[in-house]
């Protein structure tokens, strides 16, 4: 079984910092790698903040800041990977992005090397048959904020190996601590095929003007003791990912309840994409 101890993150977004985060925090030597080099370097100075924010909450102690910032490295290019036990992609939710990308890693990574997707719902098979070693192409799906969030959905397609499977796994709860839990290879695996619809039905509800936005998060937060209302958590999601997400779901299973609300379509046309916007169901 591969070990794996040097890992690359690509994307420099919520997700991809938080998931370099984790690795580095788990003892992983990590490079993370972002082409925009502006949001590069917002990612070295969030992952940063919320090292000191651990350390002041008494969470890590200094000397565990400065482990983790020792074993992480940010890049603009893909040409470091070169000696990679592990690559996650955490860019965007584009079907042709992810296939390019896993093309290029394809070329410049190693053959022992393991290439894994956080993608919430694009198929892993997609991904696997733009390279050549499909038996190493895997779903690592974290949740948002990957270095906080205890679970992890570890998706095998129908070209996934068994030791590809179980290094993912074992890396995920040895080297991150995570709650593993397996699932095949079809949209929405298992928490998104479940939490998308009940997102989506809380914005038909507030588009037929039945209750607020408060109200309804309010009502799940109080009735459900849910951490956050659906409007909420939509607004952390994105909702130009949620939508995405959506989009690839209604394709896939051609079923109504995944069909993406006229409200949702038109804030994201009007780019109110939630907290990474400063608006979206709420101001920020």
């Amino acid at each position: 079984m591969t070990e794996i101890k040097r890992v690359a993150v690509i994307g420099a977004g919520t997700m991809g910092s938080g998931i370099a985060e984790a690795c580095a925090k788990g003892g992983a030597e990590t490079i993370v790698v972002e082409l925009n080099a502006d949001v590069l370097a917002r990612s070295e100075a969030n992952i940063t903040g919320s090292l000191d924010k651990a350390v002041a909450r008494g969470k890590a102690t200094e000397a565990d800041r400065e482990g983790t910032l020792s074993r992480m490295r940010f890049s603009t290019s893909i040409d470091d990977l070169a000696d990679r036990d592990l690559v996650i992609e955490a860019i965007i939710e584009s079907e042709p992005a992810k296939v390019s990308l896993f093309q290029s890693l394809d070329r410049i990574t190693p053959p022992s090397c393991i290439l894994a997707t956080n993608t919430s719902s694009i198929p892993i098979i997609n991904l696997a048959t733009a390279t050549s070693r499909g038996d190493k192409v895997v779903g690592i799906h974290f949740f948002n904020p990957a270095q906080v969030q205890p679970l992890v959905e570890v998706v095998r397609a129908l070209t996934t190996s068994d030791s590809t499977v179980s290094a993912a796994a074992d890396f995920c709860t040895a080297t991150l601590g995570k709650k593993v839990i397996h699932c095949g290879d079809r949209a929405g695996f298992i928490v998104n095929r479940l939490l998308v619809p009940y997102l989506l039905s809380a914005i038909r509800m507030l588009d037929s003007g039945l209750a607020t936005a408060r109200d309804i998060d309010d009502g799940m937060k109080g009735g459900c003791a849910h951490p956050m209302g659906p409007l909420e958590l939509s607004d952390l999601v994105g909702l130009d990912t949620l939508k995405a997400v959506a989009d690839v779901l209604h394709e896939e299973w051609n079923e109504p309840h995944y069909a993406a609300p006229p409200l949702l379509k038109r804030l994201v046309a009007a780019r109110r994409l939630g907290r990474k916007t400063k608006a979206g169901f709420y101001d920020y």
